[in-house]
């Protein structure tokens, strides 16, 4: 009977430490939101971090995490400006496309970053200044051949046997892939839900002009954003979808 009730109470036990670990893990995948945009800088060392969620003030002595707000666009450069107000601090916070280089490392970044802030009401407002860079959205890193062109559907007619495709590596901001007779690789420009292709250089071989190479490497050219869903990366630009690819590995 004795070896019952502790062979019960064991069980019971190892169910609810499994049942603790599983219910943490979720919430911790649940909530944590990735930042798409990060900032430091040094005397003092600080850091920032900004999500669809927070924006996240960070120090080796204070911690502040602020509402998310949308920001604020300059009209003719591309600079933005995020105003965050709670009941214990007041933040803004400007994002200015210029390179930027740390003070320390000597490493550059592509956007400058300037913070007027302050924990309380009473308090006065200090200004730290640091350089930034957007995290590419890691969804972008993989393989992808191309489906629709300009609002079409592509067949052999338009590449013959091998469709165009183009690797995306998110984590260097670069990408490589065949366009249809050539190779072609180059850089890409990244912010919260904007893509650019720059910087595209292909091969020079001879290639059949009824091909629509060309017509694909012009309309990369000019892409201004993006969307994923289903398997699908959708290029547009402001006169509308350009280019859809499918996912292949």
């Amino acid at each position: 009977m004795k070896k019952s009730i502790f062979f019960g109470i064991l069980v019971l036990t190892i169910l609810s430490c499994k049942t603790a670990s599983v219910s943490n893990t979720t919430v911790v995948n649940d909530t944590e939101k990735l930042p798409y945009f990060k900032a430091s800088g040094t005397e003092p060392f600080w850091n920032i971090s900004i999500s669809e969620e927070q924006i996240v003030y960070k120090t080796p002595e204070d911690s502040i995490i602020l509402p998310y707000v949308k920001p604020i666009f300059a009209m003719d450069s591309n600079v933005k400006l995020y105003r965050v107000k709670t009941e214990s601090a007041e933040f803004t916070i400007q994002i200015s496309q210029q390179e930027c280089q740390n003070e320390m490392s000597g490493e550059l970044s592509p956007y400058k970053v300037s913070v007027d802030y302050r924990k309380n009401k009473t308090s006065a407002f200090e200004n730290i200044k640091g350089c930034g860079q957007y995290i590419t959205d890691y969804r972008l890193h993989d393989i992808w051949v191309l489906e629709e062109l300009n609002g079409k559907k592509i067949s052999s007619e338009d590449f013959g046997k091998k469709f165009p495709m183009i690797e995306i590596y998110a984590s260097t901001n670069k990408f490589s892939g065949f366009s249809g007779c050539n190779q072609m690789n180059g850089t890409l420009f990244s912010e919260k839900e904007k893509l650019r292709f720059i910087n595209i250089v292909t091969t020079e071989m001879m290639c059949d002009n009824s091909y629509k190479e060309t017509e694909y490497i012009t309309t990369l050219q000019n892409i201004t954003s993006y969307s994923i869903g289903e398997n699908r990366l959708i290029l547009s630009n402001p006169s509308g979808k350009k280019i859809i690819f499918k996912k292949i590995d």
